[in-house]
This record gives structure tokens, sequence and C-alpha cells, in this order.
């Protein structure tokens, strides 16, 4: 009796094992999922939501292709995402290949269980320094991301699935940010009211900025020309 209970502990623990999938392993089905989409351009609004910018409501136009070119054009007004090492795309966030992973356990995003994995690229003149990934395990899409970079500080993504789940295409998705070790894009400035005091004006800054996407159409793998990614 007692060698069966020995033997059926052996392979619980074997099972569980097997089960436990490496934070490796996970990526590499995340990434395997989006690679089913070659290009995109997906067409939208932008709302921002920033203390110290006015900025209406504007439609916009993002354009992807791989493994990792990516450009945003917005109809009117202005944009205040970062240039360089930043984009606001899944894809784009897997695209290094040489990098360690960390398992960090799970945590629930906005209702939905994810692993939590640590990625450290192991380039060392990677902008990034870190990025923590939330996936949905289930359904292999990145519930949530938070970046820390060496120019533009931290910031987090979290992404929200309908229609294109399938492909790992948010239809929604909010860009946020510390506006204090935030590197603004060139022609835009830190524009406060005169009427604040200093001490009001360092308060704004140690806010968030928020940033939200809500896509209404993409059209997948139809061809991109290079020249569009060209400034």
């Amino acid at each position: 009796m007692k060698k069966i209970i020995i033997v059926c502990f052996s392979i619980i623990i074997c099972l569980n094992s097997m089960a436990a999938e490496t934070p490796e392993a996970l990526i590499q089905k995340v990434k395997t999922k989006l690679e089913q989409v070659n290009d995109y351009v997906a067409e939208g609004k932008m709302k921002t939501n920033v203390a110290f910018i006015k900025a209406p409501l504007g439609k916009i136009k993002l354009y992807y292709k791989k493994p990792n070119k990516f450009k945003l054009i917005k109809e009117k007004g202005i944009s205040i995402l970062p240039k360089g090492g930043v984009s606001i795309n899944a894809s784009t966030i897997l695209s290094m290949t040489n990098f360690t992973a960390i398992d960090a356990g799970e945590l629930v995003v906005s209702g939905t269980k994810t692993r939590v994995i640590k990625v450290l690229p192991s380039d060392e003149n990677s902008d990034i320094v870190i990025t923590t990934l939330y996936i949905d395990e289930a359904n292999l899409l990145i519930k949530k991301s938070a970046t820390t970079t060496k120019e533009n500080g931290s910031f987090e993504m979290e992404m929200f699935y309908a229609q294109y789940a399938s492909l790992g295409l948010p239809d929604k998705m909010t860009f946020s940010f510390n506006i204090k070790d935030y590197k603004m894009p060139k022609g835009i400035t830190l524009d406060f009211d005169d009427d604040l005091k200093p001490e009001e004006k360092e308060k704004l800054k140690k806010k968030k900025g928020k940033v939200e996407f809500t896509y209404e159409k993409y059209t997948i793998n139809k061809g991109i020309d290079d020249t569009i990614f060209k400034n």
C-alpha cells in the first residue's frame, strides 16, 4: 500500500511539473499566435488625458509590419507618444530575441487570471530595462504590460480584446505613463497655467498621463509599403 501511495504521489508531482509551462515556452506560444499577422492598418480614435495638455478626441491610423515596424498617424491635434523604443503594439513588445524570462506568479487583471512574467533583454544597448507581462494563459493574450526604460521612464499598457482576439489584436488599449519621468516628443513642452503655484505644478508632474485607443477597424495581411514608415 505504501508503495502505491509513493507511486501515485510521484505521478502527481510529474503531472504538475508538466502543467507548469516555462515562461519562455509561454512567451513563444504568444509569439506564434501574434505571428499570424504579417501587417495591419488599424483605424480608430485616440483620447489623451494629461493634466497639462488639452487634446481633443482624434482619429488615428496605426501601421504595423513584421517584425517591429510601427507608425501612428493622427488626423489632427498633437500626439504625445514618445519616439524611439516605445511602441503601443503587442508584437513589438515580443520582438526581442535575446532575453531572460522569470516567472513571477499570478495576478488577476480586469477579472482575468494572468501569469506574470518578467522579461529582461540581454542586449545592453536596449532602451528597455525590464518588461513585466501579464498573460492570459488560457487564450494566449497579453492583458497588460509594464515597462521600465532608460530614456522614457516607466509606462504601462492594458489591452482589451473582443472581435480580433483570435489574432491577438486588441479592440481597445490604454497607455499610461509617469509624467515626471517622461521624455516628451520634439515640439511638445510642459504647458502649465501661469496661475499655478510651483508646488501645484510639481503635483501635476507626479500624476500619471493616459492615452486611450479604441480601434474600430483592422485591415490585416494586405501588405504595407516600407515607405509608410519613413519620416
